[in-house]
């Protein structure tokens, strides 16, 4: 009985309880969707940024959120513009968290995004272009197609 339950102990241990999160949090992987150098350098090299701080009373990331990442050992701005876990109805779900660079200004860093952004950041951001003082409708430019 005591070999049985040290071998179950054991075994436990390689298994995790812990639920699977979809939410922007600390820590989480993103992926750069822009042409910047920076972004294209950081996923080549499969060290894709990961989220430092979300900019929001609640700390969890949506659409539109401006969050702080680690990339190749710097600190940069972005905004979400694609997201893993379920969204509103009429808002499109992702198959990877996606975000692009922005500096301080809230000028994207890249020229052009590879990916098509929801057409709800349209209204999201256009809103807190107004309240912020950042300028966001470059991005909202830049973009190709919007779902």
């Amino acid at each position: 009985m005591l070999l049985h339950t040290a071998a179950l102990s054991i075994a436990s241990r390689s298994i995790s309880t812990s639920t699977i999160s979809n939410q922007i949090i600390k820590l989480t992987r993103l992926r750069v969707v822009d042409n910047s150098e920076i972004g294209k350098q950081a996923m080549l090299e499969g060290r894709p940024p990961r989220c430092i701080h979300v900019y929001n009373k609640v700390g969890v990331g949506y659409i539109g959120d401006k969050v702080l990442v680690a990339i190749k050992g710097e600190k940069k701005k972005g905004i979400l513009v694609g997201l893993k876990q379920n969204q509103n109805p009429k808002v499109p779900k992702f198959d990877s968290n996606n975000i692009v660079l922005i500096d301080d200004s809230g000028t994207p860093l890249g020229t052009r995004i590879h990916v098509p952004i929801p057409y709800i950041l349209r209204t999201i951001l256009k809103e807190k272009t107004h309240s912020k003082g950042a300028d966001y409708t470059k991005l909202l430019a830049i973009a190709p197609r919007f779902v």
